[in-house]
This record gives structure tokens, C-alpha cells and sequence, in this order.
């Protein structure tokens, strides 16, 4: 993990550097090239370089890019890459509301599609208190009951200052596998890598109460960059697209 300064005394310069490959996906990666290569040697080069293209696809899936996330305490980052769909009003998830307790939290959907990033982080430092796995269907991550019904991992944070974050990993009509990196009890800081979900799906954030979001519809976040919300503060913001 790099530390950047940006003293006003000297000049700090950052070089662009092709994203890695993350570990989970350097398999699909060599199988995709080793399918793409048979297909070109013993089948059709046309075919095979068309397969190119779905290779070099599986490895942009799978793509780590390094992600510089402000340190302040009192910020809520992005934990996924993609389109914000849904901002809402409600409950807690059933499975945290003995953590969470029955107040109504604001839900910040982002909706990630196969083009994007799909390494998840967490949106604050903190310690993981709560991994809550729950089975379910594969719909449209889009939908609003995708939340309830849906394959789905829950993580709840708790902060240094004592607040409690949520988010929930759902998969969706192509995903079919949630992973994690992390375990109940352990340290994160905030924009640490702690899972992942194959081939697009969604991330819910659900903000306490007197926390609103500092996003609106229709606008991308950038996980482990983008600043949704700030603790405590209700921007109220509105917006509109052109």
C-alpha cells in the first residue's frame, strides 16, 4: 500500500502504470489464451483471433488497478466500481439489524456491469464484526427486490469513532460466485481490497442515520476513490442529467 504526500513544498508526480491482474483471475486468463490458442492452430485463425478479443476481456474483467483513498476518518468511500442506480430509505438487512439495530438507513446502489472494476473494498477503516452469507436467486441486480431475493454477502464495519457501516455484495444474472478476502474480526483500512463477484452484479452501502449521500442518480463511482458520504453530514444534493 503506497503512501502520497503533497507537501506544498515540493512537487509530487504520479505515472500512470498498467493495471495487474488480480491472483483470482490469472486462471481464467490462462485458460481463455490456452482456448484462443488451439482454436488459431488447429481450427480457424479467424476464430482464433476473434477469441483474442475475449481473452484480452477476461484479463480487463479481472484487472487490479492501484487506488488512492483519502484517509479522513469521517469519509465513507465507494466500495465498487460502477453506476449509481438506487438511493433509498430503509431498513436495515435483516441479518445485521441486531448489529444495526430498526432504524431506516440510507441504501446507496452501484450497479456494476461486466466493463467494470470488480474488486470490492471496504468504505472505512475499521474491523470487520459481521460476514453474513445468504443464498438466493440470480436477477437482474438492477431490480429492487434483487436485495432480498438474491445471491448476496453482507459485511458490517465498525469504525475506530465507533459507527457502523454496511455493504452487501449481490450478485446478478451473469455473476455467479461472491468471493471474500477478509474474515470476521479482522483490521482494514479504508479502500482495502475485500472481495470480489465474477461477472457484474451490484454493491449496496447503507449510511446511518444523519448520513446522506453525497452522490446522486446516474453518476459512477470509483471504489476506493469516490467519497459518497461524509459522517454525519445530509448534503440533500440534486441534480440532472445532460
Amino acid at each position: 500500500m503506497a503512501h502520497i504526500d503533497n507537501p506544498d513544498s515540493q512537487l509530487t508526480a504520479v505515472k500512470w502504470r498498467f493495471p495487474s491482474v488480480h491472483p483470482e483471475g490469472r486462471k481464467y486468463v490462462v485458460i481463455a489464451g490456452g482456448i484462443t490458442l488451439l482454436t488459431y492452430l488447429a481450427v480457424s485463425h479467424f476464430l482464433g483471433w476473434l477469441l483474442v478479443g475475449v481473452t484480452i476481456w477476461v484479463a480487463a474483467f479481472f484487472r487490479d488497478p492501484v487506488r488512492t483513498t483519502p484517509t479522513d476518518p469521517n469519509l465513507v468511500v465507494s466500495p465498487a466500481d460502477g453506476l449509481v442506480t438506487m438511493i433509498a430509505r430503509v431498513p436495515a438487512p435483516p441479518q445485521l439489524r441486531a448489529e444495526l439495530g430498526e432504524g431506516e438507513f440510507t441504501r446507496v446502489s452501484i450497479f456494476m456491469s461486466v466493463f467494470d472494476v470488480h474488486i470490492n473494498r471496504t468504505p472505512i477503516t475499521g474491523t470487520i464484526r459481521r460476514i453474513a452469507y445468504i443464498p438466493g436467486k440470480f436477477l437482474n441486480a438492477d431490480l429492487d427486490k434483487a436485495s432480498e431475493d438474491n445471491e448476496r454477502q453482507h459485511f458490517l464495519v465498525e469504525g475506530d469513532n465507533g459507527v457502523r457501516i454496511a455493504f452487501t455484495q449481490i450478485a446478478g444474472l451473469v455473476a455467479r460466485r461472491i468471493l471474500s478476502f477478509v474474515r470476521e474480526g479482522q483490521r482494514v483500512t479504508a479502500g482495502e481490497r475485500i472481495g470480489l463477484i465474477r461477472f457484474g452484479s451490484r454493491v449496496d452501502v447503507f449510511l446511518p442515520a444523519g448520513t446522506g449521500s453525497r452522490l446522486l442518480l446516474g453518476q459512477r463511482a470509483i471504489a476506493g476513490e469516490t467519497i459518497i458520504a461524509e459522517l454525519g453530514t445530509d448534503p440533500m444534493m440534486t441534480g440532472t442529467s445532460q
